[in-house]
């Protein structure tokens, strides 16, 4: 049998975006898998557009359920949707974003190929007027975000169990990242695109102000995880390349 993978969508006033997003997981050249829409509360139409796929989830056989109530944000409610799966392996993907139609397919055969317990992959990046690039996932002696993609993620369930979210900060996945660095956990990197990320929000706000915040976040997340004050000059240089380049 194929290990069921267990994606997780979180939504919050989702309804323009988050039919794309379904869709790129209905249409998986994959055939184990169960989806759960975990929604914030939504005053909008985001429940109802979710809610119309019900009937091809279940001509796919693929489980499907839909949650929506308060949460803690974005990272609680990744891990509420976690705590409700039941898959071997676990992907996310943001209702702004969305997958290759052969993801989970590709994701699962490296994992069992290599024996990792972590993953991830080259990323297209989206810039708000259409135009777009790869983001080339590496696995560098370092530890950056500079080659690493959280949308194209997968893992294994053991290491949700070890390091959930914090529910902290808007950079919880990449405190997450440095904790299965430093765990000794294998991490395999894949070099196809298995995902395309929307260059839009607050992780990609262009002023001064949203980048200092950002920048201060990401190096108290270093400084956390046992990484020295050099640190700040990355936090920078990340910062800088946003607000130049997007």
């Amino acid at each position: 049998m194929k290990p069921l993978v267990s994606i997780t969508t979180v939504t919050y006033h989702s309804e323009e975006t988050l039919a794309r997003t379904i869709e790129s997981v209905l249409n998986q050249t994959y055939d184990n898998i169960e989806y759960l829409i975990v929604d914030g509360g939504s005053a909008d139409r985001t429940v109802e557009v979710a809610g119309r796929y019900r009937e091809q989830f279940r001509e796919r056989g693929f489980a499907y359920s839909i949650v929506s109530e308060p949460d803690q944000g974005m990272y609680d409610a990744i891990n509420k949707g976690i705590r409700l799966s039941h898959g071997e392996i676990i992907g996310n993907i943001n209702s702004d974003d969305w997958y290759e139609p052969f993801a989970v397919e590709k994701a699962v055969a490296f994992l069992e190929e290599t024996g990792c317990d972590y993953m991830y992959a080259d990323l297209k990046m989206i810039r708000p007027d259409g135009t777009s690039f790869i983001k080339v996932a590496r696995q560098q002696k370092i530890a950056t975000s500079r080659g690493w993609n959280h949308p194209t993620q997968f893992a294994k369930r053991e290491i949700y169990n070890r390091f959930p979210y914090q529910v902290e900060s808007l950079h919880d996945d990449f405190d997450l990242f440095l904790k299965v660095r430093k765990s000794g956990c294998r991490i395999g990197v894949l070099n196809e695109v298995l995902a395309n990320f929307t260059m839009e929000g607050m992780s990609h706000k262009r002023n001064f102000r949203a980048a200092v915040d950002r920048g201060k976040c990401r190096y108290r997340i270093y400084r956390n995880n046992g990484y020295s004050r050099w640190y700040l000059l990355e936090c920078m240089m990340i910062e800088t390349a946003k607000m130049l380049l997007g």
